[in-house]
């Protein structure tokens, strides 16, 4: 009994140091980087900034992989499935750790319990704008314009089941109002056809839109952040309108698959935190509208669980369904 013990004990201590040594090898090649969204979008410009403070931080190349689709599920389920070695990551959004799960059934992932949640990157705030011909430039104009024709607007978003889905669809149900919803694959797609004036309006996040916000060819109506963004003065917060409970932002993090050594989730995390100290990085995610966060990750795993609950219950009060 006494030996069956002692070779019990030898052989967790063994596959403990195993486990150890792996961590402390970590990483010898490439990683790659999942982006749930196609080239073009905030989730793909966030992961490109990070992607070369990150490789330099960890010593390995960090590579982005862009798969775009089912308003993120796709990228997100073949993170979810990736080997939990930590050379598979993933950029975690509210769409595809919140929105999404809390209204498709038929996603095979659990946000909650198939991922490990390393830092939230980054958040940034969502923009309704306009293409420069809508008969609207200010946002009571706005209102009063979808009032006098119910029905006769559409408005793009990333995907069926994204957060600029879920909270255009909170909007409505807070003020009354009828747009009608047009999904793409991704926030890139839905902004070359609202600039181009396939869609009249779009809701999407503020660093995707910027440069075409910036240049005129889109209008902010209304943006939601905590107070008005140096970028757009003139643009009101919805909590300023009196919608509060819209003015939610959206986040960037990484996560690794189930799984995933504590050691490794450890070391990519502090890599992750030394890069956004960097004020060349810092810089170039503020350029875009965004807020550097750099959580713990027991702190991010927290703000998805959080935002999970408040999503589902979006769902379950608009009667949602992907139908």
């Amino acid at each position: 009994m006494q030996r069956r013990h002692v070779i019990a004990l030898a052989a967790a201590v063994a596959s403990l140091t195993a486990g150890t040594a792996f961590a402390q090898a970590y990483p010898n090649k490439p990683i790659r980087l999942i982006v749930p969204f196609p080239a073009g979008g905030t989730t793909d410009i966030i992961a490109r900034v990070m992607s070369e403070p990150l490789a330099k931080a960890l010593g390995q190349p960090v590579v982005v992989d862009n798969k775009g689709g089912a308003g993120g599920v796709i990228g997100a389920t073949e993170a979810a499935r990736a080997a939990p070695d930590g050379y598979t990551l993933s950029v975690a959004t509210v769409s595809t750790t919140a929105a999404n799960p809390a209204i498709n059934k038929k996603i095979s992932y659990d946000p909650i319990t198939d991922f490990v949640p390393i830092t939230n990157i980054a958040a940034t705030p969502n923009i309704i704008a306009v293409n420069p011909s809508f008969p609207a430039k200010n946002y009571k104009d706005f209102v009063a314009v979808l009032k006098a024709q119910p029905g006769k607007f559409s408005y793009a978003s990333s995907g069926t089941g994204g957060i600029a889905h879920l909270q255009m669809e909170l909007y409505k149900s807070l003020t009354g109002l009828f747009i009608t919803h047009i999904p793409y694959r991704g926030s890139g797609p839905a902004l070359n056809d609202v600039v181009a004036g396939q869609v009249p309006i779009i809701m999407d996040n503020v660093p995707s839109s910027m440069p075409f916000l910036k240049s005129g060819k889109l209008v902010p109506i209304a943006v939601m952040a905590p107070q008005r963004m140096k970028e757009l003065p003139d643009t009101p917060t919805f909590k300023e309108l009196g919608l509060e409970p819209v003015n939610r932002l959206a986040y960037y993090g990484l996560l690794a698959p189930k799984g995933t050594p504590k050691e490794i989730v450890d070391k990519v995390y502090a890599a992750a935190k030394k890069s956004l100290e960097d004020p060349a990085v810092r810089k170039r995610i503020e350029d875009t509208g965004a807020i550097v966060v750099a959580n713990t990750p027991d702190q991010f795993a927290q703000q998805i669980k959080d935002e999970f609950a408040v999503y589902k219950q979006v769902v379950a009060k608009q009667k949602l369904t992907l139908d």
